[in-house]
Parts: structure tokens; sequence; C-alpha cells
């Protein structure tokens, strides 16, 4: 697929830190409850950390419990959907779709959520811009 953000390999290894590198272009996941975002309760919106397009808006965070920043829904039309069948498991990955980064994964799980999605986010993947500012 072709992507608006389109970096060669090395392009993203200059741009992004080795463990934002592992996770956003290798689809790794940082360890569960040790994101800078997991609990964090700040009004605003979270952007992609490859290329900054907007993800998630505050309003639609919620504490799910599983050591990751979750959301019941994406800001329209900004995330792609990989259906993943790694690790034994069978999973729908969400990648950006302005850059094509791996952010987590979306789960049918969302409990009490408008939606009953959970999209469970590496907050390594993510940016986020206060609302203040």
């Amino acid at each position: 697929m072709a992507y608006e953000v389109e970096k060669t390999d090395e392009e993203w290894r200059a741009a992004l830190t080795p463990e934002e590198y592992q996770v956003l272009r290798k689809a790794g996941t940082e360890r569960a409850f040790t994101g800078e975002y997991t609990d964090t309760e700040t009004t605003g919106v979270y952007r992609c950390k490859a290329c900054q397009a907007k993800l998630f808006e505050s309003d639609t965070k919620f504490h799910s419990g599983c050591g990751w920043p979750s959301f019941y829904q994406p800001i329209s039309d900004t995330i792609e959907y990989i259906e993943d069948n790694s690790h034994g498991m069978k999973r729908v990955e969400v990648r950006c779709a302005n850059c094509g980064s791996h952010l987590g994964h979306v789960f049918p799980d969302g409990y009490g959520t408008p939606t009953g999605d959970r999209y469970c986010i590496n907050s390594i993947s993510l940016t986020l811009e206060p609302a203040d500012g």
C-alpha cells in the first residue's frame, strides 16, 4: 500500500529511537504497564509518533486494565487494519493509515464502551498533544 508519508528503512532508523523503530516499523510491543500513556488522563489528541497524524482523541480513552493505553475508537479513517495470525493468535493489527507504522491491535472486548472495541496501543507509538497547548 502507498502511504502519504513514505521513508526508506534507513530514514526511519534515523528518525526514531531504536525502541520506537522496533515497535513502529517492526511491529514490536512494549512491556505491559511501562508505557508513558497507560494511565494518562490529559485531555488532548494522540498522534502517530512516526508521522504526527492525528489518531485518537482523549475522550475515547478508557482504563481497560490491559497494561497499554486503550481507546474505543480512532479518529475517522486514520487506522489501517491488518489480519495478524502471529504468535499462534488470531488478531487484528492496527497501523497508522498515513505512514503504515504499527500501533497495536484492536479487540472486540471493550465492554461498557460505546463501540465495544478496545484499541490496545503502544504508548511508544504515540505522542500526546495536550488540549491546553
